[in-house]
């Protein structure tokens, strides 16, 4: 994890590579605030956006798109302008771009999966990953209802953290909590992760990097490297690669310019 202070004085930090997912413009949790503060002080040469950028399924029942989220995506747009590669892998929440695969959206291209290649030449198959989401795929309807939940959660949050703030106590989240109390939530990880895994190894990749579940993660999985960017709705993570080769999260919470640890457990069958 990242462990470093940054000002408002400190030149912008450049990567190889920069992986974002699980923004979910549009939706009233979305964190793009905290994002478009972390973008302002990092870069990077290519720039993955790994799903549920923007979140259609909130746009559908009520609209709601504040200033910060129009921002966000102008700075995504100037970055491309000035030369970064920006790849777009759509998501369930924003699978009205599925329409759209081979498409150029203002120096942002739109593709169905695609492998990264690392430093060191092995490959990383980059996917959302909700096609490995049985929820999702068989049960809609359940998946939509579950949104609803975490949602008010995610409202709850605000609620017991602003008091949390007046007292001057670290961030807490309630629906991380929750999920670390439930069995199965942390099954579903496990599943997850597997999944994925497997996929990589059927695409002939050393590795996987996805979203979807909101659990920011670098591990091992039977050989192979499993990666998840995390989400900026709770976490507030991304994924990095530096110039050596080095893959790292970082963290970018309480509304403060560092990182602060990734939650232990942060699923979301979203």
């Amino acid at each position: 994890m990242g462990s470093y202070d940054v000002s408002d004085e400190s030149p912008e930090r450049r990567f190889r590579t920069l992986f974002i997912s699980d923004v979910h413009l549009g939706a009233r949790g979305s964190q793009a605030d905290l994002l478009l503060d972390f973008l302002r002080y990092h870069d990077a040469d290519t720039i993955y956006l790994v799903g549920d950028i923007v979140d259609g399924w909130a746009l559908k029942s009520s609209w709601h798109w504040p200033q910060s989220h129009n921002d966000l995506v102008q700075k995504l747009l100037r970055k491309a302008r000035k030369g970064a590669k920006i790849i777009y892998v759509p998501g369930n929440h924003d699978e009205f771009l599925r329409n759209y695969y081979g498409t150029h959206f203002g120096g942002i291209d739109v593709v169905e999966n695609t492998v990264h290649t690392g430093v060191d030449g092995k490959r990383y198959l980059v996917i959302h990953g909700d096609i490995f989401d049985l929820v999702v795929q068989n049960a809609r309807w359940l998946a939509h209802l579950g949104d609803k939940a975490y949602d008010f959660a995610i409202q709850m949050n605000r609620f017991v953290n602003f008091f949390r703030r007046l007292f001057k106590v670290p961030y807490w989240s309630l629906s991380q909590w929750a999920k670390q109390k439930v069995k199965n939530a942390v099954n579903y990880i496990g599943a997850f992760e597997q999944a994925l895994s497997a996929e990589a190894r059927r695409h002939d990749a050393d590795g996987v990097i996805c979203g979807h579940i909101h659990y920011a993660v670098i591990r091992d999985e039977n050989g192979i490297r499993y990666m998840n960017c995390g989400d900026w709705v709770e976490s507030c993570t991304a994924l990095v690669e530096h110039d050596d080769g080095r893959f790292e999260i970082i963290t970018w919470a309480d509304h403060a310019q560092k990182p602060a640890q990734v939650p232990q457990v942060a699923a979301r069958a979203a």
